[in-house]
């Protein structure tokens, strides 16, 4: 995780952006806009936030992110080729220069032995490609919302910071 505090997470992450003239789109589905809301709490995230989709379902993230149904089909919701995919869609839908997506099960139920509740996927898109992290919590539903948000922060506050390696094409 991040080295910085949380709570100056959202503020460090705009600062930079603002700096680097970049915006930002989000696509949520199990932390259902939370973490479009910690970026709106900071003053000012109008001049790069371009906005958000919640879309918890399929039908959603395919018609408005362009998530394909093979890849919904062939590996789940819950999985590394639909963060990628939600990511770079929410990037192109609002004309945005970055794409951050979270899917993921929050629980308490909704989990399987292949996919447990706590499994998340956070996506990152940029013009210079896509990265992809997996996480598994073991908290509550609230907890894994929580800890998903923070995450997600953290991987974009990495990119920004140039602290990730190459992505992924």
């Amino acid at each position: 995780m991040s080295v910085l505090d949380p709570s100056r997470l959202e503020t460090a992450i705009g600062t930079r952006l603002r700096a680097r003239g970049l915006t930002l789109a989000l696509a949520e589905s199990c932390t259902g806009g939370l973490v479009s809301h910690r970026v709106t709490n900071v003053a000012g995230s109008s001049t790069y936030y371009r906005g958000g989709v919640v879309a918890y379902a399929n039908s959603v993230k395919q018609a408005l992110l362009g998530v394909r149904a093979e890849s919904l089909a062939q590996h789940g919701a819950v999985s590394a080729p639909v963060a990628r995919e939600m990511a770079c869609g929410v990037r192109r839908l609002l004309e945005a220069d970055l794409g951050l997506s979270v899917t993921g099960v929050a629980g308490p139920g909704g989990g399987t032995p292949e996919k447990p509740v706590g499994l998340v996927f956070i996506g990152l898109c940029s013009a210079d490609g896509a990265w992809v992290e997996q996480h598994r919590w073991d908290g509550d539903r609230e907890e894994n919302k929580a800890r998903s948000a923070e995450a997600a922060l953290d991987l974009l506050w990495r990119y920004l910071d140039g602290r990730l390696e190459a992505p992924t094409r």
